[in-house]
Parts: structure tokens; C-alpha cells; sequence
């Protein structure tokens, strides 16, 4: 018996398209599903959580994930990343230095203890996670196979210096915007976000998207260009930055 999106407590957005919300930090991790491929975006806030995402995107799309995206370098979104072993990882360029850098990997594990993280598991993610293989400057088009491609779009920086989001083509579009867009509270600007470039990170999401699309934000429910254009305006305001 096929299982549904539902089913696995996913939500479907369109065909062969979907994302689930996790508990804990109420992120958005992404699936698109080709022919004998699928990318997942993101990877949640452990292994072990990692690990039950890939088993479930695995069972919905019927055989392997063979890509991942990380839309951007915080624990929520990338400590998942090594139960990915095995697929082409993809992160905005400059995503080593966070990867890489001895303090900044410290920086990333104290902010998941911070935010409630048990250390074990901050601990096991960090000593796990590996660079992204490809390394996304610009516009980078994934073909899956079966007539469904993909376009990874490094539109940052705003939210971190190393923003990804991810635009599937159909009727409707689907646009995973990473944190660049919350839903569920308002954006948070960190000490590595970049307020000055975040409204126009948004402003070249809308472009790539178009006033159609179905935007899912980082953190709560699914919106519309309407709402992206209303976060950018109050983005825009809260960080004197210029319309």
C-alpha cells in the first residue's frame, strides 16, 4: 500500500513536492521527488533527526535522497546533515568557513546548547559535519529526472552570510526561502545575519518567484508574495535600510 504525505506527517505542496515541520524549533525541512532521485532541503537539529527524515523522504519518494540543500548555516537546519552520507550536498558559497573554522563550529554548537540542544547531541553533529561538495554562488540547476528540475539561488546575504533557497518550477511554484522568511515569529537577525543586504535578498526572491509561487518560510505555515513583500518592508524599516 503506498503511503501519503500525510501519512508521515509531511505536508504536500504540490506534486512530488512537500516539506514537514519539526518540532522543537518548528523548521522546515523540503522534499522533491524525480525520477530515481530527490533532494531534501535542509536536515534538522541532529543525527538523529537526520536520520528519520531521510528514512521517511526515502519512503515517500521510493527509492534513495540523492541531494541535499541547506539553505543556511545554523544548527536547526544543518546538524541532520550526516545522516545524508552518500548524497551530493549543495550550500551558498562561504558555507566552509563555518564548516571549517574551529570557532566557528564552537559558535554553532553553543548556540544549539543555548537554544536547548543537548550537549551529546551538539557534540555528535559537530564532530560530523562535512563542507557541502558544491558550493552555490549564483543560480545552479538540478535536473531530477523524469522532466522536474530544480533551481538552487544564492540570493544572500540577509538572514547569515551564506543564504540558499530553492525554487521548483510547476503550477504552483514552490520557493524554500530558508530563514530569510518566518512565518511563525519575526525574523531574527543574529550577530551573522547581514541586515543591510537582507531586503534586497528578498527583493531578488520575489523576482525569482513571481507574485504565483507558493513561498515556504524557514519557521511556520506557507505564505504568499504579498506576505514576503510585507516582511521585507518591515525588514526594511526596522534596519533603516533604504526602499
Amino acid at each position: 500500500m503506498t503511503v501519503t504525505w500525510e501519512e508521515l506527517g509531511w505536508e504536500r505542496l504540490a506534486d512530488g513536492v512537500g516539506r514537514c515541520r519539526l518540532p522543537g524549533w518548528d523548521c522546515t525541512v523540503g522534499l522533491i521527488v524525480g525520477e530515481g532521485s530527490a533532494l531534501v532541503v535542509d536536515a534538522g537539529s541532529s543525527l538523529q533527526e537526520g536520520a528519520r527524515l531521510r528514512a521517511g523522504a526515502e519512503e515517500l519518494a521510493g527509492h534513495r535522497v540523492t541531494h541535499l540543500a541547506l539553505t543556511h548555516p545554523h544548527f536547526d537546519h544543518v546538524f541532520g546533515a550526516a545522516a545524508f552520507a552518500g548524497v551530493e550536498m549543495f550550500g551558498a558559497v562561504g558555507i566552509d568557513t563555518v564548516f571549517d573554522g574551529r570557532s566557528a563550529r564552537e559558535e554553532l554548537r553553543a548556540d544549539a546548547v543555548r537554544n536547548g540542544l543537548a550537549a551529546s547531541a551538539a557534540d555528535e553533529a559537530v564532530d560530523a559535519l562535512v563542507v557541502p561538495r558544491h558550493r552555490v554562488s549564483g543560480e545552479w540547476t538540478l535536473d531530477l529526472g523524469g522532466g522536474r528540475q530544480v533551481m538552487l539561488a544564492n540570493v544572500g546575504p540577509g538572514h547569515t552570510a551564506h543564504d540558499l533557497v530553492v525554487l521548483v518550477p510547476g503550477s504552483p511554484e514552490v520557493v524554500f526561502c530558508g530563514d530569510l522568511v518566518e512565518e511563525s515569529g519575526e525574523p531574527q537577525a543574529g550577530p551573522d545575519a547581514v541586515p543591510s543586504h537582507w531586503p534586497a535578498a528578498l527583493d531578488r526572491l520575489l523576482e525569482l518567484g513571481g507574485e504565483d509561487a507558493r513561498y515556504v518560510p524557514g519557521h511556520g505555515a506557507v505564505v504568499d508574495a504579498g506576505f514576503v513583500r510585507a516582511q521585507r518592508g518591515a525588514l526594511a524599516g526596522r534596519f533603516g535600510v533604504s526602499r
